[in-house]
């Protein structure tokens, strides 16, 4: 029996780009190999429980504007309806895979016990409707944020009270991602930064973080958990100033506090745009540094000065991520994940599924560009031209030399370099062939 949410619509399908139909895959089709896995594999698209179940729709400006028959999300009852129509979403859209933060899923009860007593309630809910169907969890995580009680941060809090209650959530919450068989455990610093300076201790609120990190490390072996740990690279919003800055950030302060090889990065193309960067270098980054766990596929309005999470519409964007994420070996424990929601003015059930359909589209077209790119070998091989004079002798052995004596071999050589074309218009027509 269904809830009727989604009254009238049928289970997409692939039917192929010529395709016609409103609600249909023209490019997604998880069945289709690329690169030697199925696009599946590949991809392993995960439905964001906030964005699609929680969110009523508010924006700086304005409040409600969905009205869903589990609103007010005020008590148990509505949010097992609220499981009731994720799940049937998940079957119409045929995905691998959910996310969740402990807040998207139970009534916020203003008492710590509370709260974890109807988290297990709800996940063990979720456990039985996971267990009837082909959805599971990609990754979990705590929302240390929206609540008043985070205002001032979470494992960085002033207050040692709010890093116990901050700690003591975490662990509920990776409890319940170990319940229900997630992939991944997520920490994302929605306000592990600072407003102002003037009433800040960096030093100390970092030392914090790090050893709020480390506790979590040492919790997830002692429980056995399989799945990675990754934190979410943000430069700012709420927080002035995060700490989890960008990919380059996190990536230092994890080896600061000796935490690089036991934590990953999830990054979102939203807040790579709000660090001044694209997609592209924070994925092309984290890959490089072995670092790259998975990713939130959102877009910004270019517009606008915020993390506006749309879905994701551009395919030469989307094909350099991929690109990055194929060189980079491709997922293991990680996934996409579409941190992205409607628009306020988008309040139709049939809404939420076009979203999402165009979403795994316009990925799947990125997907088959990048593997097409990677096949071709066009970029790699322009790279090892470019790099061409560094696999001779003499530059390997300038790398292990010195100054004086590299100034010696200029004077004795007589080497005057001389520039080069970096073909960057070249390289873009290129790119443009597949796209």
């Amino acid at each position: 029996m269904t809830t009727g949410f989604f009254e009238g619509i049928a289970p997409l399908r692939y039917e192929g780009a010529d395709s016609t139909s409103e609600l249909c895959f023209r490019h997604y089709d998880p069945d289709a190999v690329v690169v030697g896995k199925r696009m599946e594999d590949h991809l392993r698209f995960a439905v964001a429980w906030w964005h699609s179940f929680a969110w009523e729709g508010g924006d700086p400006f304005g409040g409600q504007t969905f009205v869903r028959p589990w609103h007010p999300q005020d008590d148990m009852g509505r949010a097992k309806m609220k499981a009731d129509v994720a799940f049937e979403m998940f079957e119409l859209l045929n995905v691998p895979f959910y996310c969740w933060h402990d807040a998207d899923l139970r009534p916020e009860q203003g008492d710590y016990a509370k709260n974890l007593s109807t988290m297990d309630e709800i996940t063990d809910y979720i456990g039985e409707k996971q267990a009837a169907s082909k959805t599971g969890l990609l990754w979990g995580t705590a929302n240390m944020f929206s609540d008043r009680r985070w205002m001032g941060g979470a494992s960085t809090n002033p207050d040692p009270d709010v890093f116990a209650y901050a700690a003591a959530t975490v662990k509920g919450c990776m409890d319940a991602t170990h319940k229900l068989g997630g992939q991944n455990y997520v920490l994302w610093g929605g306000r592990e930064g600072y407003e102002t300076l003037l009433n800040t201790d960096l030093n100390q609120e970092l030392d914090h973080m790090g050893r709020f990190l480390s506790m979590v490390v040492d919790y997830k072996h002692k429980i056995g958990f399989e799945g990675a740990i990754l934190v979410e690279p943000k430069p700012q919003e709420p927080s002035k100033h995060q700490y989890d800055f960008d990919v380059a950030t996190c990536i230092g302060f994890l080896r600061k506090y000796g935490l690089e090889s036991e934590v990953k990065l999830n990054i979102e193309q939203g807040h790579a745009i709000l660090a001044g960067h694209s997609f592209e270098h924070e994925l092309a980054l984290a890959a490089a540094e072995g670092m790259l766990g998975s990713i939130d596929m959102n877009r910004n309005d270019y517009q606008s000065g915020w993390d506006t999470d749309q879905f994701p519409n551009n395919v030469p964007e989307v094909a350099l991520a991929y690109y990055h994420v194929l060189k980079g070996g491709g997922f293991t424990t990680g996934g996409t994940n579409f941190d992205a929601k409607l628009r306020r003015q988008s309040i139709d059930p049939v809404d939420l599924i076009a979203g999402h359909a165009g979403g795994m589209d316009v990925c799947a077209r990125g997907l088959k560009a990048a593997a097409a790119m990677i096949e071709d070998g066009g970029l790699e091989q322009a790279l090892d031209e470019r790099y061409a004079g560094w696999q001779s002798e003499a530059a390997q052995a300038m790398l292990g030399s010195d100054l004086e004596s590299i100034q010696k071999r200029v004077l004795d050589e007589g080497i005057e370099p001389q520039p080069r074309s970096g073909r960057q218009e070249r390289l873009e027509n290129y790119v443009n062939r597949f796209v």
